[in-house]
């Protein structure tokens, strides 16, 4: 029984203790909803300010890209006037360059020459105007032999005249050998 009035005395304990725990309560429970309030106010007025921000942060982003627009233009502009400036600098510079080269290759050519046509000298290789000169000459010896024969065949063209009576004997000669058959 002993237990029973414990049970009872407990229970009034917890009837008394009520009014008291809900004067305690009350004040921490309108504080804890007026923390909830407080942050969802918060939350709402975040997101209408992120909305603001996304906004103008997009307006942000498409004026540094118009302006990134601009300066690249600029940009390409300067840099294309400095390519063209370098370029006419190392054409000009190429073609000093291989003039010079074209003018060191003719040199070298001639000296080439040179030594090659001393060995052949030293040969008894004729150079090529000697063959020249010798051709020239030969045509020119040719030429004369050929005016030297000329007036002995006029003499000559008499001859034939008596060798046109000499091949009519043997036409003769043929007609007897018809006439002996």
């Amino acid at each position: 029984m002993a237990k029973k009035t414990l049970k009872k005395k407990v229970m009034k304990k917890k009837a008394q203790a009520k009014p008291a725990v809900k004067e305690f309560a009350a004040p921490m429970v309108d504080s804890a909803r007026e923390i909830w309030l407080a942050g969802l106010g918060a939350f709402s007025v975040a997101q209408t300010e992120s909305g603001k921000m996304i906004e103008q942060g997009n307006k942000l982003f498409e004026k540094l890209v118009s302006e990134g627009m601009k300066l690249e233009k600029k940009t390409r502009n300067v840099a294309g006037t400095a390519v063209g400036d370098i370029k006419g600098e190392v054409e000009s510079k190429v073609g000093a360059v291989r003039k010079q080269a074209v003018d060191n290759w003719d040199r070298l050519e001639g000296i080439f020459e040179n030594r090659v046509a001393r060995v052949l000298g030293q040969l008894g290789v004729p150079t090529a105007d000697e063959v020249n000169r010798l051709s020239a000459r030969v045509q020119t010896l040719s030429r004369k032999v050929t005016e030297l024969s000329k007036p002995a065949k006029k003499p000559a063209a008499k001859k034939p005249a008596a060798k046109k009576a000499a091949a009519k004997k043997p036409a003769a000669k043929k007609t007897t050998a018809k006439a002996a058959k």
